[in-house]
């Protein structure tokens, strides 16, 4: 068993910027109070986007022409701090499904790409221009190539580089742990079925 293959995301996208963007920023703690992380989306970036009365903030995620976006745009060190899982369901919920940044904090990293959020890592350079471009026309699109490591915007292209073990995970459609598991389901049932102590 594995999930469909990620060769390409498509989509508009939103610039957020800042660098060393943590997972507190990313999803604050006090919304991490759940059983589920269903409607985790709806607090992503919450004290940045919100006032302490909840009225909306001047903010990109905040503007109406980039309210169709599925991509995020950002600085360097994106995902820093804590290890907390919920930041990229977060992200997943609001329906983001990849991010480009200059890099990203290890574990958020790994966290994305276990849920099939691409995470592409593009120059300082690069990322203006995308920015700019998207600026200029919110409703560009935006296409990360994850097979040619190639940010398009429009009919123009930069490179990105997509971790190696990361990108063939999400080209193979390997990328979720949880579909590891139950393609040994069988095999671990027939273990523990021969286990003495596991006899009823």
């Amino acid at each position: 068993m594995s999930s469909t293959p990620i060769k390409k995301v498509t989509g508009k996208a939103v610039f957020v910027p800042g660098d060393d963007i943590d997972t507190d920023r990313i999803i604050p703690a006090r919304f991490m109070k759940c059983i589920t992380f269903d409607g985790l989306g709806e607090y992503l970036f919450y004290d940045v986007r919100k006032t302490e009365s909840g009225e909306n903030k001047n903010h990109n995620l905040n503007d109406p022409r980039f309210a169709d976006a599925s991509i995020l745009v950002s600085g360097n060190n994106f995902g820093c701090g804590s290890s907390r899982e919920h930041a990229p369901q977060s992200i997943l919920r609001a329906g983001y499904n990849a991010v480009i940044a200059g890099s990203f904090a290890e574990i958020f990293f790994g966290n994305s790409i276990n849920l099939g959020v691409v995470c592409a890592i593009a120059s300082d350079v690069d990322r203006e221009i995308i920015a700019s471009a998207i600026e200029i026309h919110p409703e560009l699109e935006i296409a990360i190539d994850v097979e040619d490591c190639k940010i398009w915007y429009g009919d123009q292209f930069v490179p990105c580089e997509i971790k190696p073990g990361a990108r063939d995970s999400l080209l193979s459609g390997n990328y979720d742990p949880l579909d590891e598991l139950l393609v040994g389901a069988d095999e671990v049932s027939k273990i523990a079925s021969a286990l003495p102590y596991m006899e009823a």
